[in-house]
C-alpha cells in the first residue's frame, strides 16, 4: 500500500499545480457550510472543467524518489523486457494495463489517467457523504467539494464512455469485482450510488485496512441491499406503531408535555431491526440509555412497557396504598425520564433482555451510566469476549456536539478495565438544539465529528428513508460484534412540533417550519412507496392502521383501572433486599481471627522472583509484620483487609479512579511493579482459592471525574453483592462530576427507585495545600442530605430505619478499623446506600492513627466487641475511659475528622481533664441516640462544635441544628449554647499561604482549648 500512498500524494500535488495555474481564485467552488440549517439553498456556480495534466508536469517524487522522466524510461525498459525491472515495478505495471500487451492501456489509458482515476474512487469514498441526500427536508446548503467534480482529474463528457481499468489494489468493494473493465459512466454510477444516496459513510479515517475493507464489502455492492415483501410489511407495521402512538398522545392529552418523535419515526423501526440483527449475532442483553425526546415511544414499542400504565401516567398515575409492604413508591419523576425493563422476543425467533436505563434532563449525563452497567453484565454473565451484552445510547445532535461528558465516555470505549466491547451510539439529529442552529451550537461540519477522535464509523443516514435507517441499523450492529467497538448511527430528522408539543419554534427557525408545516411523514412517504410498487395493496396498510388503533384504545381503557405493581428491581439479584419502609437487621462486620490472619499473609506476601521497589519491599515487610503482631495496623492495610474479607465470602470488589493503584499519596500500592521486568502483581488477586481473573479489580482511571464515576455508579447498580468504589485523586476535584452526584446518587433511588451501595472515597483534610487540595465539599454532600434536622427518628436498634430512609451515608472516618466496618457495613445489610467517605491523607501515616487487629474480629471482650457485636461505630467517645455520668467534664468538644489527633495532642500538653472529646463519626444521618448519651454522659459540659473548615463549609451547617434537637429533647438549652469553633466564613476553602494555614490552625485548636468559655457562635 506504501506505493499507493505515494502515487496518491504525487497525483494530489499535480493536480493542485494544475489548479493553481488554470483558474483565478473566485472561480473555485465555495468552500463547504457546516451541517444541515434552516436556510434556504444557495446558488452554486459552475466550476470550470480542468484541463487534464500532461504526463511530463509529473516531477514530484514518486515512490522512491525518481522523476517522472525516469518513470517513462522506466516503463519503456519494462515494455521491452518485464524481468528487467524489480518486481514492485513489474506488479505496478501489469497491474495499470490489466496484463495486457505492452502497449497504452485500455482505451489508450495512461499510468497518469490511472492514478487520477483512483484518486477520484478515493474521493468519493471520502467526502461522497458531502453530496448524499442526506436531509428530509432539502434544506442542505453544502457545496459540493471539489475533489468530487470529474474536471479536477482531467476528465471531460467525451470520457464517460471510455472503458477504464481499476485493478484491485488490495481494496474491496467494487474495485475488487470480476470486472475489473468499467466505463467512466458506470464507475460514476456506481460510486454516485454507494456513496451518494440517503446514506452517508463516513470510514476512510479509520487507520485500519481490514476495517475498512469490511465496510466497503458492505457499501459497495453491485446490487444495493433489497427487502421482499414480507420483510417490508414488517418495517411498515413497526412504522405504524412508532407513528400511531405519537398521533394518539397527541390526541388524547394535547397539552401535555411528551417530548414527542414526530418527525424521527423512523427511530423506532430502525431500533427494532438492529435489536434482531444483534439477537441474530448473540447479543442476549441490551442496555439502552437516551434524553427523553422519543423515549415514551421508545418505552412503550421497543422496551414494551405496558401501554396502560404509560397513559395511566399521564392522567397523574395511581400511587399505591401507602404501608403495604413492598409498595415504596419514592417522589417519582416526570413520565419521560422513567426507565424499565423487558424481555421481548425478536423476528428471527430469539429473546433479548432490554432495560432502559432512567436518566435525568441533564443530556448525555446517562451515557456512562449505561457503558458501567453494561460492563457489569459482562462480568457477571461471564461475558469475557463481550458478544452477549451491549450498550446502546441514543443522543440528540446539540448535546452529541456540546457535551463533554460524550467525549468523556467514548474515551473509555478502549481501556481495559471499561471497554464494553463497543457501544452503538445514534443520534436522533434534529438539525436544531431547541432553538439553535448548528452553525452556533458546534464547530465542525457534523455533531458526530467527535467520534472521529476514536476511529469510529459514522454512518448519517436520511431519516425519511426508512429501508435506508434499517441498512445502517443493520450494519451498525454487525460491525460492533465484528470489531467490537464503537459506531455511531447519525439519523437525520426534523422535530415536527419544536422542542415540546407546547413550544413555537418558527419564532426562531420561521424558514424551516415553513418546510416541515407541508412535509409528508416518514410513514406516507413510505407507503405511498409500497403502494406505487404494486407490493402492498391499500387494504393491508389499512388493517395494519385498525390494528394498532384498536390496541391503542384497548390499552387506554384499561389504564383508568392501571394500578401499579409492587417495586421491581432490574434484575434478580436485587431478590430479597429492602426498600426504605421496610425493617432490616443490622449485621455485624466483624471477621473471625484466622481468616483476618490468612487473608493478612496473603495480601501482605510477594512471590520470591518478585522484585519491587525497595522502598515498596520495606511497605510490605512493615505490614506482614503488622498482621503478625497484631498491632499498628494503618490505614491501607485496613482497607486491604476489608476487601480481602469480602472476596473470600464471594463478593466482587471493583476499586477506579485516577491513581487509585498506587494511591494519590502513595499509600495503597494494590499493583506493584517489578523493577526489572515491569511485570505487575495485585496480592488481592490471589486471597481465595481459584480467585478469578476480575473478582478483584483496581485500575487508575482515565482523568475524568464525570464519565467515570457515571461508570462506576452504572456498574454498581446491576448486582448489590459487590463492593464498587470511585476515589477522587482529591476530594476538591469530585466537582467535576456534580451532576452525577446531584442527578443520580443523592436522588436516583427517591425518583427511580433504583438502590445503589456506590462508596465514594473523597481526600479532604486541610494540611496547607491550598484552596484545590484541601476540601471535599463536605457541605454540598450533607445540604443535600434528606433527613429532617427537627425531628429525631426511630432509634431503638430493633426497629431503627434510619439509614433506610435517608438517602444515602456521609462519614468521616478517624481509625483504621472503623473504615474496615464501613466499608464491609455496605454488603453485609439488606439494602443498598451510597456511602461518601471524607478519606484522610495525612492520617494514612500518622503515628496515631492505627489500630489492633483485635479490633477487627467478631470476639466478645475485644476493643471493637459492644452489646450488638463488632461493627461500624457512628460516634466514637472520648479516649479516657468515663463513666456513664462525669460531673467533673466542663466542655464536650465534639468534632470530626483529622482535627480530632490535633485536638487530643493540644488537651495532652494543656493537660486539660475537664475536656471530652467525641469524634462524630457518621455525619448522616445523624446519630441521635449516641449524641443524647454523650449530652446526658456531660451534664455540665459546654458544648462545642468543633471543624477545619470556614463556617459556611465543613460540617458546621448540618451539625447544628441537628444537635440543638437532640439538646432540646433532653431540656439542655438553647441553640446559642451551640459554640463554633472553626475557621471564619470564607470564598475559597483554605488560604494558599502555608503561614497563614499553620497560624490559622493553631489557633482554632487553642480556642477550642482555651480555659475561657467559648462564645457564640
Amino acid at each position: 500500500m506504501t506505493w499507493f500512498r505515494a502515487a496518491s500524494g504525487a497525483a494530489r500535488l499535480a493536480l493542485r499545480r494544475s489548479l493553481a495555474t488554470r483558474a483565478p481564485p473566485a472561480a473555485a467552488a465555495t468552500r463547504c457550510g457546516r451541517g444541515f440549517h434552516s436556510t434556504a439553498l444557495r446558488p452554486r456556480s459552475a466550476a470550470p472543467a480542468p484541463r487534464a495534466v500532461p504526463l511530463s508536469r509529473l516531477s514530484d517524487s514518486f515512490l522512491d524518489g525518481t522523476s517522472s522522466v525516469y518513470l517513462e524510461e522506466l516503463q519503456r525498459t519494462w515494455e521491452a523486457d518485464p524481468s528487467s525491472v524489480d518486481e514492485s515495478w513489474d506488479n505496478f505495471f501489469r497491474n495499470f494495463v490489466g496484463q495486457a500487451s505492452p502497449a497504452a492501456g485500455v482505451s489508450g489509458q495512461t499510468i497518469q489517467e490511472s492514478m487520477q482515476l483512483l484518486l477520484l474512487v478515493r474521493a468519493y469514498q471520502v467526502n461522497g457523504h458531502m453530496m448524499a441526500q442526506l436531509d428530509p427536508l432539502g434544506l442542505d446548503d453544502r457545496a459540493v467539494p471539489e475533489d468530487l467534480r470529474l474536471g479536477l482529474y482531467g476528465f471531460t463528457d467525451a470520457d464517460l464512455d471510455r472503458e477504464f481499468f481499476l485493478g484491485v489494489w488490495r481494496m474491496s468493494g467494487f474495485l475488487s469485482e470480476n470486472r475489473p473493465v468499467l466505463t467512466l459512466r458506470e464507475i460514476l454510477s456506481k460510486l454516485q450510488q454507494a456513496y451518494c444516496g440517503p446514506i452517508g459513510y463516513e470510514y476512510m479515517h479509520i487507520p485500519d485496512r481490514d476495517k475498512c475493507n469490511w465496510l466497503r464489502e458492505k457499501i459497495e455492492t453491485a446490487k444495493p441491499r433489497d427487502y421482499d415483501k414480507d420483510r417490508r410489511l414488517v418495517m411498515l407495521d413497526r412504522l405504524i406503531w412508532s407513528t400511531q402512538f405519537e398521533n394518539f398522545l397527541a390526541t388524547k392529552w394535547a397539552t401535555a408535555k411528551r417530548f414527542g418523535l414526530e418527525g424521527g419515526e423512523t427511530l423506532i423501526p430502525g431500533m427494532k431491526e438492529m435489536f434482531d440483527r444483534a439477537a441474530d449475532l448473540g447479543v442476549e442483553n441490551i442496555v439502552i440509555g437516551m434524553p427523553h425526546r422519543g423515549r415514551l415511544n421508545v418505552l412503550g414499542n421497543v422496551v414494551r412497557k405496558p401501554l396502560s400504565q404509560i397513559f395511566s401516567e399521564f392522567t397523574g398515575g395511581t400511587r399505591p396504598v401507602e404501608g403495604e409492604d413492598g409498595l415504596y413508591t419514592g417522589t417519582g419523576d416526570v413520565k419521560y425520564h422513567l426507565g424499565t425493563s423487558y424481555d421481548r422476543p425478536t423476528r428471527g425467533g430469539k429473546r433479548i433482555h432490554l432495560s432502559l436505563v432512567a436518566n435525568p434532563s441533564h443530556l448525555e449525563a446517562v451515557d456512562p451510566v449505561v457503558i458501567g452497567k453494561t460492563r457489569a453484565k459482562q462480568f457477571y454473565s461471564n461475558d469475557a469476549e463481550r458478544t452477549k451484552n451491549m450498550g446502546i445510547l441514543i443522543h440528540g445532535d446539540g448535546s452529541f456536539a456540546g457535551q463533554g461528558v460524550v467525549y468523556e465516555t467514548l474515551h473509555l470505549s478502549a481501556l481495559p478495565n471499561y471497554t464494553t466491547g463497543g457501544t452503538i451510539h445514534i443520534v436522533v439529529n434534529n438539525q436544531v438544539a431547541f432553538t439553535t442552529d448548528p452553525r452556533a451550537g458546534r464547530s465542525s461540519q457534523y455533531c458526530t465529528d467527535v467520534a472521529k477522535a476514536l476511529n469510529a464509523p459514522i454512518f448519517h443516514v436520511n431519516g425519511d428513508d426508512l429501508e435506508a435507517v434499517v441498512r445502517v441499523c443493520e450494519l451498525a450492529a454487525e460491525w460492533r460484534q465484528t470489531f467490537h467497538s464503537d459506531v455511531v448511527v447519525d439519523l437525520i430528522c426534523y422535530r415536527r412540533f419544536g422542542h415540546n408539543e407546547i413550544d413555537e419554534p418558527s419564532f426562531t427557525q420561521p424558514k424551516m417550519y415553513q418546510v416541515i408545516k407541508n412535509h409528508p411523514s416518514s410513514l406516507k412517504l413510505y407507503e405511498q412507496k409500497l403502494l406505487g410498487s404494486g407490493e402492498v395493496s391499500k387494504e393491508d396498510v389499512q388493517r395494519i392502521h385498525d390494528k394498532v388503533n384498536r390496541i391503542l384504545n384497548e390499552e387506554f381503557t384499561k389504564s383508568k383501572d392501571y394500578v401499579p405493581n409492587k417495586r421491581d428491581w432490574l434484575s434478580a439479584y436485587w431478590t430479597g433486599f429492602k426498600s426504605p419502609e421496610q425493617i432490616s437487621r443490622v449485621r455485624n462486620t466483624g471477621v473471625k481471627p484466622e481468616i483476618l490472619k490468612r487473608v493478612g499473609q496473603a495480601i501482605t506476601t510477594l512471590p520470591e522472583n518478585f522484585k519491587p521497589h525497595r522502598a515498596v519491599k520495606k511497605i510490605f515487610e512493615l505490614r506482614a509484620a503488622m498482621i503478625e503482631s497484631g498491632e499498628g495496623i494503618d490505614w491501607a492495610v485496613a482497607e486491604a483487609l476489608a476487601f480481602a474479607t469480602l472476596i473470600v465470602e464471594g463478593n466482587h470488589v471493583r476499586l477506579s479512579g485516577q491513581d487509585v493503584e498506587r494511591g494519590t499519596f502513595s499509600h495503597r500500592h494494590a499493583v506493584l511493579h517489578d523493577q526489572e521486568t515491569g511485570a505487575k502483581y495485585c496480592p488481592l488477586d490471589h486471597v481465595a482459592m481459584n480467585q478469578s481473573a476480575e473478582l478483584f479489580t483496581v485500575s487508575n482511571s482515565s482523568l475524568s471525574e464525570f464519565a467515570v464515576l457515571g461508570f462506576e455508579l452504572g456498574y454498581s447498580m446491576e448486582n448489590p453483592n459487590s463492593l464498587v468504589l470511585w476515589e477522587a485523586q482529591f476530594g476538591d476535584f469530585s466537582n467535576g462530576a456534580q451532576v452525577m452526584f446531584d442527578q443520580f446518587l443523592s436522588s436516583g433511588e427517591a425518583k427511580w427507585l433504583r438502590q445503589t451501595g456506590l462508596v465514594v472515597l473523597l481526600p479532604h483534610g486541610y494540611d496547607g495545600q491550598g484552596p484545590e487540595h484541601s476540601s471535599a465539599r463536605l457541605e454540598r454532600f450533607l445540604q443535600m442530605s434528606d433527613d429532617n434536622p427537627f425531628v429525631i427518628p426511630e432509634m431503638e436498634p430493633t426497629l431503627r430505619k434510619q439509614i433506610q430512609e435517608c438517602n444515602w451515608q456521609v462519614v468521616n472516618v478517624t481509625t483504621p478499623a472503623n473504615y474496615f466496618h464501613v466499608l464491609r457495613r455496605q454488603i453485609h445489610r439488606e439494602f443498598r446506600k451510597p456511602l461518601i467517605v471524607t478519606a484522610p491523607k495525612n492520617l494514612l501515616r500518622h503515628k496515631d492513627c492505627k489500630s489492633n487487629l483485635s479490633e477487627f474480629d467478631d470476639v466478645e471482650g475485644h476493643p471493637g466487641f459492644d452489646k450488638q457485636g463488632t461493627r461500624f461505630k457512628r460516634l466514637i467517645k472520648d479516649r479516657n475511659d468515663h463513666k456513664q455520668v462525669e460531673e467533673g467534664i466542663n466542655r464536650l468538644i465534639l468534632c470530626s475528622g483529622k482535627v480530632y489527633y490535633e485536638l487530643d495532642e493540644e488537651r495532652k500538653k494543656s493537660e486539660r481533664s475537664d475536656v471530652a472529646i467525641c469524634r462524630v463519626e457518621q455525619l448522616c444521618p445523624f446519630p441521635y441516640d449516641l449524641i443524647q448519651r454523650e449530652l446526658k454522659r456531660y451534664p455540665y459540659a459546654e458544648i462545642v462544635w468543633c471543624q477545619e473548615e470556614p463556617m459556611n463549609m465543613g460540617a458546621y451547617s448540618y451539625i447544628s441544628p441537628r444537635l440543638y434537637t437532640a439538646m432540646k429533647a433532653l431540656g439542655r438549652g438553647s441553640f446559642e449554647d451551640i459554640k463554633y469553633i472553626g475557621r471564619a466564613p470564607s470564598a475559597a476553602t483554605a488560604t494558599g499561604f502555608l503561614s497563614v494555614h499553620a497560624q490559622e490552625q493553631s489557633e482554632l485548636v487553642k480556642k477550642a482549648l482555651q480555659p475561657e468559655p467559648i462564645k457564640f457562635p
